[in-house]
């Protein structure tokens, strides 16, 4: 009988997890860690990622690094290939939430032609470029290595279409789209792209303070992105690819792959 997600041993893995100082990339950066694995997590700000990677114990390193930039993605990449090597898992995480733009999001949706140019830029280029860009960095050195895993972190397909969720929503789809292109274009090699959403909201800085307390029952705890992330980073999950996973669905999905 194969181990199940929570005990599966990533004690020769590296992973980085982009965005993983806070919300769903922090709880998958620490079962992930808790699982064994060399896991590096950025932060735009240097101090906030090392302080996080101390939090985080084990063998986590934290290194600054602006997805929406070419040359920081560029200097954060070779940073961690000589601290760690190589990587085995890239987990495109990092992204801004609709509080961003709208602080009463949830409460007080807005037209998306009430965004500003800047709001609607910041949000698509960290979401949406910023993992083509870290991807584009990091997957080639995969090929060359022989393997690797490329993990798209995305969200509800009801999100990426409601109303006053531009441009979060619109950042997500966009994620998705990529996510499948990277997958085609990876067919037959021995790199692997699957993507992985909560399955609803989480209760995360990115959801306004003053929801109300029904509301806020309601969230998921981050931590259910814990036993799907390490699993696909597993052997288990070997040759898995161009999978779309929603995690409060993962043990269903794993019963039904194993049938």
């Amino acid at each position: 009988m194969s181990a199940s997600p929570a005990t599966a041993d990533l004690r020769d893995i590296r992973a980085l997890v982009t965005g993983g100082t806070s919300g769903l990339g922090r709880a998958m950066a620490q079962a992930l860690v808790s699982a064994g694995a060399q896991t590096v997590v950025t932060s735009r700000d240097l101090g906030r990622a090392e302080q996080s990677a101390r939090q985080l114990g084990g063998n986590a390193i934290g290194i600054a690094m602006d997805v929406r930039d070419h040359d920081s993605v560029h200097t954060g990449v070779e940073e961690i290939d000589d601290r760690v090597g190589r990587l085995d898992v890239l987990v495109n995480n990092a992204g801004v939430g609709m509080r961003t733009v709208n602080p009463r999001f949830l409460t007080e949706p807005q037209p998306f032609w009430a965004i500003s140019p800047a709001g609607f830029r910041d949000v698509v280029e960290t979401k949406l470029t910023g993992s083509f860009l870290v991807a584009r960095a990091v997957v080639p050195r995969m090929l060359q290595a022989g393997g690797g895993r490329v993990v798209m972190i995305s969200m509800n397909t009801e999100t990426m279409t409601r109303r006053g969720f531009a441009p979060y929503g619109p950042s997500g789809a966009g994620v998705e789209a990529l996510a499948r292109v990277m997958a085609a274009d990876l067919t037959g090699s021995a790199v692997t792209v699957n993507i992985l959403l909560p399955g609803g909201a989480t209760d995360t800085g990115m959801v306004p303070e003053d929801v109300s307390d029904e509301v806020r029952s309601r969230l998921l705890d981050p931590g259910i992105m814990g036993p799907p992330i390490v699993w696909l980073t597993s052997p288990q999950a070997a040759g898995v690819h161009d999978e779309r996973i929603v995690a409060t669905e993962f043990d269903d999905w794993l019963a039904r792959r194993a049938r």
